[in-house]
């Protein structure tokens, strides 16, 4: 077995980004001439401009609440399906609620480079405890699988006595599904006297806790995690080097501040958004809504593409204050108007029984009346400006903190 998938994996920086974008260009010819979302939103675009990160990062930010709102106002995909909806082979639907669709030939949505990154070869035998139903990540690994040329056993979510008899009947060797779900699969196996066979498990879905990951490896299992989503498939995965997660070959990954398209600087934590160069079903510049950071460097197992620290926790972090909402684009709003601030954060608490706004300024010598006019500007809410040295604040992709008690 090959250590890598194929040859994509240990490109030059150089040829993977030529690769991408000519691939870009290409699915946003066929977005804007098949579906109706992208010939409105990029109307005037001149796709042979999508040369480089610099002109994509131009392109207007699809965010998921807005995909609720398009998928609600013109079922099922909004517009954004750049072939007729019955030439897709399934649909899906994810909380929000928001309609997937499963385009043909790619079912598994890339995720048989994850399986072949763990080993997972046509001598094993797949646990899938991803649900089949309503969301796609139980067919998606199923199909995966099959890439690779493993055997899969279906068992979906629950009956876990059913689980581990089944695991031990059939010599499971691979367990996919969320991280905590496992073990119980193997204490309830335990219980039974039922000895099991798993030695690998690629696991999405939760936070995979470094503690969770050691129990795996006293029990002789390698746990390793993969980024992905219902609407982009595979996105990011870990390998054996352990060292953050390296991007999707055929995916673009930006990390932005959040609220907003603006590129940052690599390490500097923001919201992650990905490019699926897919003509039938683009989503180009969709806003995952987490938050991730680029880890430099290259991976020490080989493989070549960016890799981004993983999961960070949200980018949307809307508070109500007073009665009223605060986003964090009204943050980057305000930032866009003062350039005397380089960060900034809003806080939130309580003074008394009433809701209290600072807003924290990364400034030498800001006017603490002009930025409290320029905020209530922005956020519409009246906020008490505190200036703070610049590189103070954490690097944590936090611009909205709420630190209210609602026990």
């Amino acid at each position: 077995m090959s250590k890598f998938y194929d040859a994509l994996e240990t490109r030059s920086a150089e040829a993977r980004e030529t690769e991408l974008f000519a691939d870009l260009r290409q699915v946003a010819g066929a977005a804007m001439q098949g579906s109706s979302y992208y010939a409105k939103s990029f109307e005037g675009l001149d796709v042979a401009s999508l040369i480089d990160r610099t002109a994509l990062a131009k392109l207007p930010v699809l965010r998921k609440s807005e995909l609720v709102e398009l998928q609600q106002a013109a079922l099922p995909f909004g517009g954004i399906n750049a072939i007729p909806a019955g030439q897709f082979q399934r649909i899906y639907q994810s909380p929000g609620p928001i309609y997937e669709a499963v385009t043909p030939g790619q079912a598994g949505k890339r995720l048989d480079r994850f399986l072949h990154t763990m080993g997972v070869t046509s001598a094993d035998v797949i646990h899938n405890c991803f649900s089949y139903h309503f969301t796609p990540a139980g067919l998606m690994f199923d199909t995966a699988a099959q890439a690779i040329g493993a055997l899969v056993f279906p068992a979906g979510v629950g009956q876990t006595q059913l689980q581990a008899q089944a695991a031990h009947d059939l010599g499971s060797t691979v367990y996919v599904g969320t991280p905590d779900y496992l073990l119980k699969i193997m204490e309830e196996a335990q219980t039974l006297g039922l000895p099991l066979k798993f030695s690998k498990a690629g696991v999405s879905g939760g936070a995979l806790f470094p503690s969770l990951r050691q129990q795996y490896a006293d029990a002789g299992v390698t746990c390793t995690q993969c980024y992905a989503t219902a609407e982009a498939g595979l996105i990011a995965y870990e390998s054996e080097a352990l060292e953050g997660m390296i991007v999707e070959e055929k995916v673009i990954v930006e990390i932005v501040r959040p609220g907003t398209g603006d590129p940052v600087a690599d390490g500097e934590v923001g919201e992650l958004l990905v490019t699926i160069l897919d003509p039938e079903f683009p989503l180009i510049r969709l806003a995952t809504g987490d938050l991730s950071a680029v880890l430099p460097g290259t991976s020490p197992c080989g493989r070549t593409n960016m890799r981004i620290k993983g999961w960070m926790g949200r980018a949307d972090q809307a508070a109500k204050v007073k009665g009223m909402f605060i986003r964090p684009e009204q943050v980057a709003q305000f930032l866009k108007t003062q350039p005397s601030v380089a960060r900034a954060k809003a806080v939130v608490s309580r003074s008394g029984e009433a809701d209290h706004l600072e807003l924290l300024c990364e400034s030498e010598a800001g006017d603490t009346e002009a930025l409290a006019s320029a905020a209530q500007a922005a956020l519409k809410l009246s906020a008490d400006i505190k200036l703070v040295p610049v590189g103070s604040l954490p690097n944590d992709g936090l611009v909205i903190q709420d630190t209210r008690d609602y026990s």
